[in-house]
């Protein structure tokens, strides 16, 4: 006889919900923080399209959470659902355009400066269009430790005006690569973080390429993207990476590649082994931030 599948708990102790005003917008989320002191620094997470924040929560497997991980750190990590989802659905029934949401997210997070203590500055970890978003925060001048980007490049691996909406049966296999990447149950529990993308967000998809062009001499943060091994959206081959890399205006540049894992990284197995790795990277921006000599020169180095 099968063991039946678990089913939903509420956040575990140290990790609890929040709602946040972003100027009249209630952004929901998660929220953890370190229980031996104040925070070294906050992380705030932004997850991807059609999915929530409980996205780095692992559902299927507490010891995958970013949350967890990040208060065990020492730092606060703030899962937020971005404009469109969670509590701002109601509100935001289209969702917004990627400016829109930078400009909502400014607000929530002033809101949440304002009631928590941040430590040393903020940083980000985000999934994906989470990582759109990231990037217009940076550009449109967002006071940032830095950026740390998993699932998103600048060019399409497929043809998405051959697609008709991005979140349907057919394109499960580019979300999440061989089932055996992710632990058992994932995808039924994770029918609690998936939903359609707001019409706004999702009109604004085919046009990346474009944008990222408009943002990318904007953005003087460091910043690090993540590739996994099984990324089907976006090309990562050197030459992509190459004019990826080369747009960015950033001090400083990475670009990591995450063995057995899928595009949605944050719910498998290798989901710790990314988190650590962002981490650690915080660590540096942490660093850099601490210099007095700051960012002198610009790095544009890969880790393949």
């Amino acid at each position: 006889m099968l063991d039946p599948p678990p089913t939903p708990q509420a956040p575990p102790a140290g990790v609890r919900e929040i709602v946040l005003d972003a100027d009249g917008v209630p952004l929901s989320g998660l929220l953890g923080q370190p229980t031996d002191g104040p925070p070294r620094a906050t992380v705030v997470a932004l997850h991807g399209g059609g999915m929530r924040a409980g996205y780095f929560h692992a559902p299927a497997h507490q010891g995958l959470s970013l949350l967890t991980l990040g208060t065990r750190l020492g730092f606060t990590v703030l899962a937020l659902d971005r404009p469109g989802y969670g509590r701002s659905a109601p509100r935001l029934p289209r969702g917004q355009t990627l400016r829109e949401q930078s400009a909502t997210v400014r607000a929530a997070l002033a809101d949440f400066d304002l009631r928590h203590p941040v430590g040393a500055g903020v940083f980000v970890v985000a999934h994906s269009y989470g990582g759109k978003l990231a990037l217009a925060l940076a550009a449109d001048g967002a006071d940032l430790l830095g950026l740390d980007i998993c699932g998103l490049g600048h060019r399409f691996a497929v043809d998405p005006e051959r697609l008709g909406s991005l979140h349907e049966r057919r394109t499960a296999a580019l979300h999440w690569g061989p089932l055996g990447l992710y632990p058992k149950y994932t995808f039924r529990l994770a029918a609690t973080l998936v939903g359609p993308m707001p019409e706004l967000e999702e009109r604004e998809v085919r046009l990346w390429p474009e944008v990222f062009r408009q943002l990318a001499p904007r953005v003087r943060i460091p910043v690090r993207f993540t590739f996994a091994e099984y990324e089907r959206w976006w090309r990562h081959d050197d030459e992509a990476l190459a004019e990826l890399t080369g747009l960015l205006a950033a001090p400083k540049v990475c670009v990591d590649r995450l063995p057995g894992a899928g595009h949605n990284a944050s719910l498998g197995w290798a989901a710790r082994a990314y988190h650590l790795r962002a981490l650690a990277f915080l660590e540096e921006c942490l660093i850099a931030a601490a210099s007095p000599r700051g960012n002198p020169s610009t790095d544009r180095s890969a880790r393949r």
